[in-house]
């Protein structure tokens, strides 16, 4: 037992070890176009057949060698594969390109070798977890899977409601470089928000196209090629789609998100998928964003118990449930048999004049303005965005005090409000400019007057759309997944802007390509709440039984 997989076992309070192991470097796989993938194997020390866990991953070895331990210590054979072109892998990396081709060849490699005895099973977040769905349909007989804030296919996480997520990828690029060139220097830019620093700072100048040379100093070849081809281009992203390989022969599947996760609701979409194949996947959704360390522990504990439960048939974590979800406002745990679990009731809130949010009708008014300046874009204030620092539930008040953002806000509740689901916005709207955003956001405030951030989505805007009479869009906007109890004397508030920055990129206001684009024009914005334009609110409203609720 190292220092490292001794302290994580501690700290994750895992099941006690079974065995030393032995852990073997270099080992370079070949895949079928003579490229070498840089490969680790973690063998216990025990006598008799034991699973494999796979992990393929862009993130230097050494960074999950830990994990492989952990695994292995209690049972598994376990390897680690540094994806093409990343650590000392041969090749070029070339992101979600080539994880179909070499995982089956890592598969062929590890049915290959002696110690494999049929039993696989696939684990790791995020990317990790995208290269597991990559070869979901070629897993052996005896597997399971342990997917964690991912998503089988990357189109929808890029391009959220039609816009860049361009701090995203901002942010993950530099990460991926970092971690090639100086992985010290990076973990201490990631810890210290260094990265959001230098994402912010690149987002600000134009053109987006050489935001990679503002950030790592040289031109970053999957970056160019994203700005050359992947923007607006169907057949880029239909290779690199993997849910249509989700579905009956999919294996056992664990899920492991939080509610203020970016890939929240394509990892539902594809726990959904394989609900509706017959399958009983399992999913657990708590109160953490991408980078949790709360995240983290809980997808290593998960893992474990998955694999035992499928892979050595030792269930050592049984739920009444299969369904485990957090339910925020309550601070409490509860299961139920599906997600979401039944049919809500749909509670409708109306926008009206001088910043209220109501359930009464509306009347007659005129709409409420705002001006959106590209110049001193709207700032991202936490949320399910990819930060090192500064995501997830915060403080909103600077983002509510500003002049280019609307904020609608309810009577204190008399009775509480539990929603578990969508939330869902119809807003009324019309701008100066046809390329327009409208960013919209539910936020809890408290009886103190402190307003937390709880869902949010936003639409983009351009002159592609449709005309439509007196240029006023009818703009039906998807929330992101949430469970969220509004307590008594709490209030609701419905905020709107046109921006959320660096979070996604700007909306210039120019039919200028977005990669190329250097002019910006500040669009005049207008939100209806009059008969003939109501601008709503839809809730997700459910009545919690208190036989679900976990004991602490």
């Amino acid at each position: 037992m190292s220092l490292s997989s001794r302290f994580v076992a501690d700290l994750y309070k895992l099941p006690k070890r079974k065995c030393r192991i032995v852990r073997t470097r270099r080992i370079m796989v070949p895949m079928r176009d003579g490229v070498e993938l840089a490969t680790e194997h973690f063998a216990p020390r025990l006598a008799g057949k034991h699973p494999t866990i796979l992990m393929r991953e862009p993130y230097g070895l050494s960074g999950f060698a830990t994990i492989g331990e952990v695994y292995a210590e209690r049972g598994y054979h376990v390897v680690l594969q540094a994806c093409r072109g990343t650590e000392r892998s041969g090749g070029v990396f070339d992101p979600f390109g080539h994880e179909r081709d070499d995982g089956l060849d890592t598969i062929e490699w590890i049915k290959r070798q002696p110690w494999f005895d049929g039993r696989l099973g696939t684990s790791g977040p995020s990317y990790l977890g995208y290269a597991q769905w990559a070869i979901c349909d070629a897993l052996p007989r005896q597997s399971a899977m342990a997917v964690k804030v991912t998503s089988a296919e990357f189109r929808s996480v890029v391009f959220p409601g039609g816009t860049l997520a361009v701090g995203l990828w901002l942010s993950w690029l530099q990460t991926i470089e970092g971690l090639r060139g100086n992985p010290l220097r990076t973990a201490q830019r990631m810890f210290t928000g260094g990265i959001d620093r230098a994402t912010l700072r690149a987002t600000m100048k134009l053109p987006l196209r050489d935001a990679d040379k503002r950030v790592t100093g040289s031109e970053v070849p999957f970056w160019r090629r994203w700005m050359d081809e992947a923007i607006g281009n169907d057949a880029f992203w239909q290779p690199l789609d993997h849910t249509h390989r989700i579905g009956v022969r999919t294996p056992p599947t664990s899920f492991v998100s939080g509610w203020y996760d970016f890939m929240l609701d394509q990892l539902l979409r594809d726990y959904a998928m394989l609900v509706d194949a017959g399958q009983t996947p399992q999913l657990t959704i708590g109160p953490w964003f991408h980078v949790s360390p709360d995240l983290q522990r809980e997808s290593v504990r998960q893992t474990l118990s998955w694999m035992d439960e499928k892979l050595l048939g030792e269930p050592s974590d049984v739920r009444a449930r299969p369904v485990r979800l957090h339910i925020s406002g309550l601070a409490e745990w509860h299961e139920f048999e599906a997600y979401p679990p039944g049919a809500p009731d749909i509670q409708i809130w109306h926008v009206h004049p001088d910043g209220v949010l109501s359930q009464r009708p509306v009347r007659a008014s005129p709409p409420d303005t705002y001006r959106y300046d590209p110049r001193h874009p709207t700032p991202a204030v936490g949320g399910a965005m990819f930060a090192f620092v500064g995501a997830g539930p915060v403080d909103q008040a600077p983002l509510e005090r500003r002049d280019d953002v609307l904020v609608y806000t309810s009577e204190p509740l008399f009775n509480p409000v539990t929603i578990i689901g969508q939330v869902r916005a119809t807003i009324y709207a019309r701008s100066s400019l046809t390329n327009t955003d409208l960013f919209v956001r539910l936020c809890d405030v408290d009886e103190n007057g402190i307003s937390i951030n709880i869902c949010d989505g936003i639409v983009r805007k351009t002159s592609a759309d449709p005309a439509v009479p007196d240029d006023i869009w009818k703009l039906n906007i998807r929330l992101h997944a949430t469970a969220h109890c509004f307590r008594r004397d709490h209030r609701l508030r419905l905020v709107i802007a046109s921006g959320q920055h660096p979070r996604y990129a700007r909306n210039t206001g120019t039919d200028e390509p977005l990669g190329d684009a250097t002019q910006l024009v500040a669009a005049d914005v207008e939100i209806f709440h009059d008969p003939q334009h109501p601008s709503t609110l839809h809730l997700p409203v459910f009545e919690i039984d208190a036989a679900s609720r976990l004991q602490s």
